[in-house]
């Protein structure tokens, strides 16, 4: 079969041949249909980010797929069924208390591997295998779009620390800041849209000139587009007297600590960024008075699992057709595979097509 992969010493992803995996007991072999491509991706290309698994010269990339059984191979799922992979997998070293616990998505860094990214081959080949546990079933009306359930699904999971840091007392948020207007800050700007809780005053954050089309987009969704060469993140809300909730999805290091200024009493913020190191100065008194004096949150939030992504296939309905035509800006075949990896002004998310339904 067909896969994309990164080798060795290379920093453009190529199309291998490699054999048909057989699945294992409790596994199950699914045909892909399409895999996203996004930052992560090209973080992985460039050796900035993940590793290879363990003996291997390449690395089988992609972790944002949707596929359909072809062979259940004595799991409970069915054949035709349509399904969303998870990402993480025990590390090579073996199973540890997280994955006993099926809390896969709060290892620390360096107990576990994650598909496509670190330590494991990931999605984007012709067929793969995964445990059954690791497969989401979706509807068949979602098959198309399905590579983002996994995108959806990291949102998912950080609002729910989100909410879970502000449970202890009645907290009704209104106004929330997207930090980043890439494919990820985009879903999470439409999902807030969505919310039944009603935010009242969104805005997003980006560092893009007009005319684009992601300003378009958060223009259409009611949010305010803000320019971060013009206004720093602690400036955004002065307005409305702060943010209630704050999503960092730039991996820019001071957006952690702006985000405490820029947060109203009582808001959190959750920081998704994986940022590389970089030393600056902070004031840490007044940092620190902030987060004692006005009740401040600041939550991590990395990965997902099961729960997050059946919570992300409702979500899913919840998101304008017309938002979601538009955020999908190229689905690309395995022979115009490089076309799904071109980052320029007007791509925002792309895939790679396998096969149909």
């Amino acid at each position: 079969m067909k896969a994309i992969a990164v080798e060795r010493g290379a920093d453009k992803p190529v199309v291998i041949e490699k054999p048909r995996p057989e699945p294992d007991a409790g596994e199950a072999l699914v045909r892909t249909l399409r895999v996203g491509v996004d930052g992560t991706d090209h973080e992985v290309i460039a050796g900035g980010h993940g590793g290879f698994p363990e003996g291997e010269d390449h690395l089988v990339l992609g972790h944002e797929a949707v596929g359909v059984v072809v062979d259940p191979n004595g799991t409970e799922l069915e054949e035709g069924d349509v399904v969303v992979p998870t990402v993480r997998r025990p590390p090579a070293s073996g199973t540890n208390e997280y994955f006993e616990k099926n809390q896969p998505d709060m290892a620390p860094d360096g107990m576990y591997a994650e598909r496509g990214i670190v330590g494991a081959h990931g999605f984007m080949s012709e067929y793969f295998t995964s445990p059954s546990d690791y497969l989401v079933r979706i509807p068949r009306s979602q098959a198309d779009l399905g590579f983002l359930i996994e995108p959806i699904s990291i949102t998912e999971k950080a609002r729910e620390h989100a909410y879970a840091s502000r449970s202890a007392f009645d907290w009704n948020p209104s106004s929330a800041l997207v930090l980043g207007n890439g494919s990820l800050g985009l879903l999470t700007l439409a999902m807030l849209r969505a919310d039944d809780k009603g935010y009242e005053n969104l805005y997003c954050l980006g560092r893009r000139d007009r005319p684009d089309p992601t300003i378009d987009i958060i223009e259409r969704l009611g949010a305010t587009y803000v320019d971060s060469r013009e206004t720093p993140v602690e400036e955004v809300p002065n307005a409305h007297e702060g943010m209630d909730f704050i999503y960092e999805a730039t991996g820019f290091p001071k957006h952690a600590i702006q985000s405490v200024q820029a947060l109203a009493p009582n808001g959190v913020a959750a920081l998704l960024g994986v940022p590389s190191d970089w030393k600056f100065e902070v004031d840490a008194g007044a940092f620190h008075r902030e987060m004692v004096l006005h009740n401040k949150a600041l939550v991590g939030s990395v990965n997902s699992h099961v729960r997050h992504f059946e919570a992300a296939t409702v979500t899913f309905t919840k998101l304008p057709r017309w938002f979601l035509r538009e955020l999908v800006t190229g689905v690309h075949p395995l022979s115009e595979f490089e076309a799904a990896f071109e980052d320029d002004d007007t791509t925002i998310k792309t895939a790679i097509e396998f096969g149909t339904v």
